[in-house]
């Protein structure tokens, strides 16, 4: 859910508040009981919690891009090395 800010136009007062998209915009100030909060216009955050966020969803073994060990002391988006025939 996103984070909103608000500022009171009576009292000035700032909050953030968590709320779903579908909420309708907060309209009185707890700290003054007025109807005078506006909703600010903000940078997004938010924060990806957990393990398995892009790099390795649904993939399976050394396919995991960047999780896997290198054995062959090279680092980065080098090719890997043809099989012998």
């Amino acid at each position: 859910m996103p984070i909103y800010d608000y500022r009171c136009n009576e009292c000035g007062n700032e909050l953030e508040a968590l709320q779903k998209i579908s909420d309708a915009p907060l309209q009185t100030c707890p700290a003054c009981a007025k109807d005078g909060l506006v909703k600010l216009v903000s940078a997004s955050s938010f924060r990806l919690k957990g393990g398995g966020w892009y790099e390795t969803d649904f993939k399976t073994g050394k396919r995991k891009h960047g999780t896997q060990d290198s054995g062959s002391g090279s680092s980065g988006g080098a090719a890997p090395a043809a099989a012998d025939t």
